[in-house]
């Protein structure tokens, strides 16, 4: 398997007869309640409380992937700190534990990716990394269907964005590149480019890779909210490109 480290997919008993401490049991009857919740939202539809979840979803998974992701742990573009912090606040709605909790998580994934030592990595299993990390606090630094919605969407990014999907860049990794992914989660499908460029404020790198983030920050870069904008250049693009691009297997 040359570089690569199989995934392996952790079997669900494994998981479930481990250790589990009162913060793990916490988080979990949290998760399951929210989740539980969202059975009951067909009864209750409305027009208006479809385009209310909607727009929260819109914004408040904007708010991770601006703030939290973009902004502040890779510091790929600066802000006003009035903006900041409100971006910030608005991320904080998502449920998804305090900037602090959120950065530094993420840092580590990137410092260890795909080695034992990620926090979030395919290779302890798809389920593991996708929302089994959040409550094995052995593993952790440191919701409705908008909350949820918003929740798998950033989820997504740590299991599928690693297992599905193509490499364009030399990353050393697992990261994918996937379609799908970038819509649901408004472009952080981009992985792959991420990986190879961290420090990028735009991931969906191709005029045709969409990536709805990127297009907020560069609409706040234009009236001058956004400075300091990084983004590789094309020799640098160049120096981790693969001869062609490899198709993740299934």
């Amino acid at each position: 398997m040359g570089r690569w480290v199989k995934i392996v997919m952790m079997p669900c008993g494994e998981f479930l007869g481990r250790k589990w401490n009162l913060q793990d049991l916490v988080i979990a009857t949290v998760l399951s309640s929210m989740h539980f919740l969202c059975l009951f939202a067909p009864f209750y539809f409305t027009w208006g409380a479809f385009w209310l979840a909607f727009a929260l979803h819109m914004l408040t998974g904007l708010g991770v992937t601006l703030s939290f992701h973009r902004n502040l742990a890779h510091k790929s573009f600066r802000l006003p700190k009035w903006l900041e912090y409100l971006f910030a606040y608005i991320a904080v709605l998502s449920l998804q534990g305090s900037p602090i909790e959120w950065v530094s998580s993420h840092r580590y994934h990137h410092q260890y990716t795909d080695t034992q030592k990620d926090v979030h990595s395919p290779i302890q299993g798809f389920w593991y990394s996708h929302i089994g990390w959040i409550i094995d606090s052995s593993s952790r630094f440191g919701k409705g269907v908008r909350i949820v919605s918003v929740l798998h969407g950033t989820l997504l990014v740590n299991s599928a964005g690693h297992m599905w999907g193509k490499q364009a860049y030399n990353t050393g990794d697992l990261s994918r590149n996937n379609w799908w992914l970038a819509m649901v989660a408004l472009g952080e499908g981009w992985h792959n480019n991420h990986h190879a460029f961290d420090y990028s404020a735009r991931q969906g790198l191709e005029w045709w890779q969409i990536d709805l983030t990127w297009y907020v920050i560069n609409i706040l870069q234009a009236i001058g909210w956004a400075t300091d904008v990084k983004t590789p250049t094309e020799f640098q693009k160049q120096r981790k490109v693969f001869n062609g691009e490899m198709v993740a297997t299934d």
